[in-house]
């Protein structure tokens, strides 16, 4: 029976992770067995950040439509019971974008 060589497949594999592995620090980033583990844990880690990054921006526009809702005498609740009444159908994330460009712009929405 032959000898069967895996030289070519297993190089390829480990230089797939090594550069996956760019930028770490130490020997995570030069030893193929730490590097492996750590891109491993960078990928589980960027997969959580994914979901995370969803949550955050959606309590940053939350967070900038209660500031402007604020200047304007009421608060968050009140603004968004009265888009729904009024069936506006804009979501945070545009609300937020026009409160930051023109925060007057929501007390004419709401009015209008």
């Amino acid at each position: 029976m032959s000898r069967i060589k895996r030289g070519n497949v297993a190089r390829l594999r480990r230089k797939k992770i090594l550069k996956q592995a760019r930028g770490f620090k130490g020997s995570h980033s030069k030893l193929f067995r730490t590097a492996n583990q750590q891109v491993m844990k960078s990928l589980r880690y960027a997969y959580i950040g994914r979901k995370h990054k969803k949550r955050e921006f959606r309590k940053l526009w939350i967070i900038r439509i209660n500031a402007a809702a604020r200047t304007m005498g009421t608060n968050y609740h009140t603004i968004i019971s009265t888009l729904k009444a009024k069936k506006i159908t804009l979501n945070r994330k545009m609300l937020a974008l026009l409160v930051v460009a023109d925060s007057k712009i929501l007390e004419k929405i709401l009015k209008g």
